[in-house]
């Protein structure tokens, strides 16, 4: 009975009163497609995408950017201040108040990060969304961001390359979220025109006002597998025409069948399809002869064709050719 009292009984005390070792919650994840359970390792070394379904998972925008740029070396850009909720916005919460949590919960002080290195050695810009903060809505930061990364590019003379990620725009600054529509067109035709390459990468997802601006504007556009891309949500579109949409309506895949996204690449392909596009593009628009912006190209035929004479009117069976042929 000592033996009980005196030995035993301490130990298993002692045992009940010592705290169990915490383990952390994200050792795992579960695949939102599969259900399959991968170490939290084996994801990231898989760039979050599922080993089991190959579904592409969202991904932190800065292991976004390591991903791309060479040996994961990049220069964030500063991006200009903005007013702070200039609509005094509220509705359960004030705007103020969300935004202080997004940017407490992701580290970032918007939606959008910018950033310039190399990626197979030539000089890029990239400017990337992290949905995790406030599904990455684009309000006048993320407006000021996509100006101030194209800018970037035209100083540089690089390519610039947008990844978005986004819900579209953002509601609690009103009119002022919908202005960067057009702010933002204004901004990447500049680059366009100064004949640079630009590039969209479409992940999941990327809806409302960013389609409806700059991410489909990109000379190739080029969209992850499964990503979901479009303006108005599904059951919307279902509500409004009274139709059943297609299987796999406003997936990447569907869309470049019918011609909206030029290609699908799989995420631990697309650094290196990337630097095979920004090669070509860039030789093919110092050599002049094909694959230049659209505006490039408009003011080439608008110099062509100004250089020509057009014939005399008063002479019979002959008219005048743009193109620089005539015909009889």
């Amino acid at each position: 009975m000592n033996w009980l009292t005196n030995f035993v009984r301490p130990k298993i005390q002692r045992l009940r009163e010592t705290p169990a070792k915490e383990v952390p919650d994200n050792l795992w994840h579960q695949c939102p497609k599969c259900s399959e359970m991968i170490f939290h390792r084996e994801l990231e070394k898989n760039l979050r995408v599922c080993t089991h379904c190959s579904h592409h998972m969202r991904m932190p925008v800065r292991d976004r950017l390591r991903m791309l740029f060479d040996e994961g070396k990049w220069s964030e850009v500063d991006l200009p201040q903005v007013a702070v909720d200039p609509l005094k916005f509220k509705d359960r919460k004030k705007y103020a108040d969300r935004l202080k949590e997004a940017q407490a919960k992701t580290g970032l002080k918007d939606a959008v990060v910018v950033g310039h290195g190399a990626m197979g050695g030539m000089s890029v810009v990239v400017a990337a969304f992290e949905f995790d903060f406030m599904g990455g809505s684009m309000g006048a930061a993320v407006g000021e961001a996509i100006i101030a990364a194209a800018d970037l590019a035209m100083l540089q003379e690089a390519p610039l390359i947008i990844v978005p990620s986004s819900g579209g725009a953002r509601m609690q600054e009103g009119i002022l979220s919908l202005m960067q529509m057009a702010r933002t067109t204004v901004a990447v035709d500049k680059v366009r025109e100064k004949g640079l390459p630009y590039i969209t990468v479409l992940t999941d997802p990327t809806t409302g006002g960013v389609t409806a601006s700059f991410a489909m504007l990109g000379d190739v556009a080029i969209a992850e597998p499964g990503a979901i891309i479009g303006f108005a949500g599904a059951r919307v579109i279902e509500q409004t025409i009274r139709e059943k949409l297609p299987e796999g309506f406003q997936r990447s895949e569907y869309l470049m069948q019918h011609g909206m996204v030029d290609m699908v690449v799989p995420r631990p392909e697309l650094r290196a399809k990337l630097i095979q596009l920004i090669s070509l593009l860039l030789q093919t628009n110092v050599e002049g002869v094909v694959n230049l912006a659209p505006a490039q190209r408009r003011k080439m035929r608008e110099r062509e064709s100004s250089s020509l004479v057009p014939p005399d009117p008063t002479v019979p069976d002959m008219h005048y050719d743009p193109d620089g042929a005539s015909a009889s």
